[in-house]
């Protein structure tokens, strides 16, 4: 076999709705990292606190959660590709209440918006998870996140350009706007999906509207149907996500204000006036751009570890690695923010491609939508206490506390995962 034909072979599953779902991440990846690269100072400077970073977490995952027991339940009944193609235009239209907010409070109303048209999110996971085969699934979960992280990478750098060039309000401003055209053109491409169930019944709103109860219930009995390996692997994922969410908007804000990586800033000056914050945000920015640089690096060698060496091992050790991630960022100072960011990128990266690989060899096509609606509704509802809870940590106990709280509940995780998650042979894994 020559390398051309081993190479077509290894990239096999690239195509069909993978490479529409590809295609499509690619525009709303880099869309959302360019202004999430100052996120957090865009709402301190629309009159936001850490404690308000919060409680926009709160909310917003509050709403995510409620959307995902039926929205499970009719990826199951009614099929994948209506709910993805159709919703994927309103996370789109939410993201104009970001781009105008004249106060916080509308980035609230946009990220609460945002989050109940991700209804189609346990759709979009179980086509992902029908569209790669088997013995590709590590590879295609790290294809998919490096393509991911390529798209992602100029997103500081324009970023920075933006804020640098038009100010941190208007260019913040100018950064939500390209969203909105972006995730528009993203849902365009999207109507080209192929639905990957077989005898879907055809939807109806009042049927979506009547499915709620019988939503719930099937959310709840499907952990009868379903390995008990996976109930474990979702304690785990539930016990890390709900951790990460407590800093997932903290990282600017401390580096900011506690490392202070652009100098000390001066009371009484407003953030998008003070010069040790613009030194800052342009420091962040290349901060960020060496992580998805980085995360580019890691993403195929990630990708081939998880096909040679199974699932669990790789989980493993990405969990392991938050630990100094933690302990460098919170510690550390400005040069060892290149060290400490890429390490939890890494992580984050690895843990994620590991636990899809892991997910779609234990739970069989059926049963993956209402699964995955399951695990998101209990997960969102613990990553928004996390979300809130970080804030007040921060605020009103110490800066360090969420950031030291991550790393010490990776020990419960990998427990679980050693002792409890049993990954099934190549052979008996589900298609």
């Amino acid at each position: 076999m020559t390398f051309k034909d081993k190479l077509k072979a290894e990239f096999s599953f690239f195509r069909g709705n993978y490479l529409i779902l590809t295609i499509s991440w690619i525009l709303m990846d880099f869309a959302g990292e360019l202004p999430g690269t100052y996120y957090s100072d865009y709402v301190i400077q629309l009159g936001g606190s850490p404690s308000i970073l919060g409680l926009i977490s709160f909310a917003s995952l509050l709403a995510l959660a409620s959307v995902q027991f039926p929205g499970g339940f009719l990826a199951d009944k009614y099929g994948r590709r209506w709910l993805i193609s159709t919703l994927t235009f309103g996370v789109a239209l939410s993201f104009a209440f970001y781009a105008a907010a004249p106060s916080w409070h509308f980035i609230l109303i946009g990220a609460v918006l945002q989050n109940i048209c991700l209804l189609y999110q346990p759709a979009l996971n179980a086509m992902m998870a029908d569209s790669v085969p088997p013995e590709k699934r590590g590879m295609g979960f790290s294809v998919l996140n490096l393509i991911m992280s390529v798209s992602t990478t100029p997103a500081p750098v324009v970023a920075l350009i933006l804020v640098a060039t038009f100010g941190s309000m208007l260019g913040m401003r100018i950064a939500y706007t390209i969203v909105v055209i972006l995730y528009l053109a993203a849902a365009t491409v999207r109507l080209k999906l192929k639905e990957t169930m077989k005898n879907v019944e055809k939807a109806s709103l009042k049927d979506a509207l009547r499915s709620y109860p019988r939503a719930l219930k099937d959310g709840v009995n499907v952990w009868k149907i379903v390995p008990r390996s996976m109930f474990f692997l979702f304690l785990s994922e539930l016990t890390m996500r709900s951790s990460q969410a407590m800093i997932q908007t903290l990282f600017l804000v401390y580096a900011f204000y506690v490392l202070q990586i652009g100098g000390t800033p001066t009371q009484g000056i407003p953030p998008q006036e003070d010069p040790a914050l613009q030194l800052a945000r342009i420091k962040w920015g290349y901060v960020m751009t060496v992580l998805f640089v980085c995360m580019v690096i890691s993403a195929l060698p990630a990708g081939k570890l998880i096909d040679k060496a199974g699932r669990k091992i790789p989980l493993i050790i990405s969990h392991l690695t938050m630990i100094p991630a933690m302990l460098l960022f919170i510690y550390g100072s400005y040069p060892t923010l290149f060290i400490a960011m890429p390490l939890a990128g890494f992580s984050m990266l690895l843990g994620f491609s590991s636990y899809q690989s892991l997910f779609a060899d234990l739970v069989p096509q059926e049963h993956r939508g209402k699964v995955t609606g399951s695990m998101n509704f209990f997960t969102y509802i613990a990553m928004a206490i996390g979300g809130a809870s970080g804030g007040l940590l921060y605020e009103r106990v110490f800066p360090q506390l969420p950031f030291l709280l991550v790393a010490v509940l990776t020990i419960p995780s990998i427990v679980l995962i050693l002792f409890f998650v049993h990954e099934p042979k190549p052979e008996k894994r589900e298609v």
